[in-house]
């Protein structure tokens, strides 16, 4: 790869016609004998750059099932005892566990995309010589004391020990520096486009100074920050809980604290990254634990504990790419080399060997499936998919849906109308997670930055990696060195409310080209450090935009989620219902976005199966 962006790079993030992806990225990756799942020696989906997550060629064959199109299904040719539907962690924990059970079964797992890992995207990139890692989705482990067991017992089963990242993780790099979250403020609220530093740092009064705030808005600010006062006296902890619950954080800092409308501003898309909306439909109650808590909460309803308040260092170079690694090495062990947790992360996955005749497992990329039925006597199912400009069928004893959920009722028009809702009400956050490969960082370095917010751009923030060396990795500790940084925009709509505006956000990902994304790169990176020297013309030398249309997995937790008294009455415990010999995975039947919950639920999924 070179080391300059180059436009190879960006032609492979532009969109192309249906058809035409439909065509063209197999006919490249066939090894020698013609077949048409094996992979060539060199093919190494981590390394390529451009428009990539959902990338052309892994959606297009599912949106035109969504739109009706019938695919003719051949007769089955293969026989397997139980098909995953879907590679990413909750599939490769579906078989892990099942292969546990039965370690005599044959597996296949089919995934649309041409790596596995699902969310858990590792992105690559070499300059000078050197390899840097960085992670295109699923970032860390995160607070694995909160795991379900079986999640904990199968960390450790594939070689996971997460007391290692307290080693691992350089957790007092950046501040050992003096670098802290800046704050890109923009021309159309504040009158100037202004950066200042030293957020959460420096005294607020001299942050606050340095704002192009009104004066009534550097006072709020400094108040909501210092004021150690309760804005709900004489309610006791469960009335303000209650309250909080059922208030937007924008409502409690507007109506309670009572600040200026700049400072909302200056919030409103803060935790854009996490909850993908605005401040005005995340609960009050929801902030105290975010980015080290927001503002005007402390003495109104104090902190009391967060999931055994451990630090956020449980992660590799490249997320939990890492994690679908060390899955795919106990599955296939000739497909990763190496033994331990810290070897993974150098290791050259050999995809080549994830599809043989002669293992146990196989894992077969750039397979879409189109339809899963039950046949004869509802004692086997038949399982259809598309692969390059072929339909084919395989039929299994047992098959297990670690897709999204919402794309379930398509593939299983049999389920019955009440799961099929349950299904469909899971709606995915939309979310792009960019990497941008520089060849030093040393203007972060000069201007007091580790992270920059943006109140009204793109991409809500520009952040160095995190600190991790591990094994044979070293993490470039000094500004000189090369760095990945991170990039993440969800596309905010003002005016949309709910779950709607994450269909929109949806059709203006598909619809945004490569070249957009790489605009705003530029033009933020420029705007943010150049007055320190940086030069995005010169300094950019390659960009990966991990697109992920269907993203994070719905979760219960935003102001317009009704009450569900009964547990059982839930749309996402009807949707993960078992059904014949059909059950459900994925991280979407625990409406949750963690590894924790894809693990606990492929488990769930395998005991129900064996059950059945």
């Amino acid at each position: 790869m070179s080391d300059k962006v180059t436009r190879r790079d960006f032609l492979n993030g532009t969109q192309i016609a249906i058809g035409a992806s439909m065509v063209g990225p197999w006919s490249e990756l066939l090894a020698a004998s013609g077949s048409p799942f094996d992979l060539s020696s060199d093919y190494y989906p981590p390394a390529k750059t451009g428009l990539r997550g959902s990338h052309d060629g892994a959606w297009e064959t599912m949106h035109a099932r969504v739109a009706g199109r019938d695919f003719k299904a051949p007769r089955a040719d293969e026989k397997y005892d139980l098909v995953v539907v879907g590679a990413g962690i909750s599939g490769l924990s579906a078989a892990h566990f099942y292969r546990k059970e039965k370690p005599d079964a044959r597996i296949l797992v089919l995934d649309n995309h041409d790596d596995f890992g699902g969310h858990a995207k590792r992105n690559e990139f070499s300059i000078n010589g050197k390899t840097r890692i960085g992670y295109g989705g699923t970032e860390s482990i995160d607070t694995p004391s909160s795991y379900s067991q079986v999640a904990k017992d199968m960390l450790v089963d594939v070689g996971i020990d997460t007391q290692k990242f307290y080693k691992l993780y350089h957790q007092e790099l950046y501040a050992s520096m003096g670098l802290s979250k800046g704050i890109l403020f923009d021309k159309e609220t504040y009158g100037e486009q202004k950066l200042v530093g030293g957020y959460n740092r420096i005294p607020w009064q001299e942050f606050a100074a340095q704002t192009p705030m009104s004066d009534k808005a550097r006072a709020d600010l400094i108040r909501v920050w210092t004021d150690e006062r309760d804005y709900l006296p004489g309610l006791g902890r469960d009335e303000k809980i209650a309250k909080l619950s059922k208030m937007s954080y924008y409502a409690f800092l507007r109506d309670l604290v009572k600040v200026d409308q700049q400072v909302l501003e200056m919030y409103r898309r803060w935790g854009m990254s996490f909850w993908c909306v605005g401040i005005d439909e995340i609960p009050a109650t929801s902030v105290q634990s975010y980015d080290g808590g927001m503002p005007g909460l402390t003495h109104t309803l104090p902190r009391v504990g967060y999931r055994g308040d451990e630090p956020y260092i449980f992660h590799f170079p490249d997320g939990n790419a890492s994690v679908a690694r060390l899955l795919v090495r106990k599955l296939i062990p000739d497909a990763v080399p190496g033994n331990t947790m810290e070897d993974v992360v150098t290791a050259r996955v050999d995809y080549s060997r994830l599809d043989r005749e002669s293992q146990g497992t196989r894992i077969r990329l750039n397979s879409t499936v189109v339809n899963v039925r039950h046949t004869g006597r509802n004692d086997n199912v038949d399982v259809t998919y598309a692969h390059g400009n072929e339909v084919y069928t395989v039929r299994a004893g047992r098959c297990i849906m670690a897709c999204y959920n919402s794309v379930v009722p398509y593939i299983c028009p049999e389920l019955p109308t009440e799961q099929k809702e349950g299904l469909a009400y899971n709606v995915k956050v939309p979310l792009v997670y960019t990497k941008v490969l520089v060849p030093n960082w040393r203007p972060f370095a000069e201007l007091g930055l580790d992270f920059v917010y943006y109140t009204n751009d793109f991409f809500k923030q520009v952040e160095l990696d995190y600190p991790v060396s591990i094994g044979n990795y070293e993490f470039g500790k000094t500004p000189d060195d090369p760095m990945v940084l991170h990039m993440c925009h969800v596309q905010h709509f003002p005016d949309i409310k709910g779950p709607e505006q994450w269909r929109a956000g949806r059709r203006h990902l598909l619809g945004t080209p490569f070249s957009v994304y790489e605009g705003h790169v530029r033009d933020q990176l420029d705007q943010a450090l150049s007055g320190a020297g940086f030069d995005a013309e010169r300094d950019i030398h390659a960009i990966t935009v991990n697109r992920w249309a269907h993203g994070y997995s719905y979760s219960n937790d935003l102001l317009w989620e009704p009450e569900w008294p009964d547990p059982k009455q839930t749309p996402w415990y009807k949707a993960r219902q078992p059904h014949g010999r059909i059950t459900i995975a994925n991280s979407d039947a625990g409406v949750q976005a963690t590894t924790n919950s894809a693990i606990t639920q492929g488990h769930r999924a395998v005991m129900e199966a064996l059950q059945g």
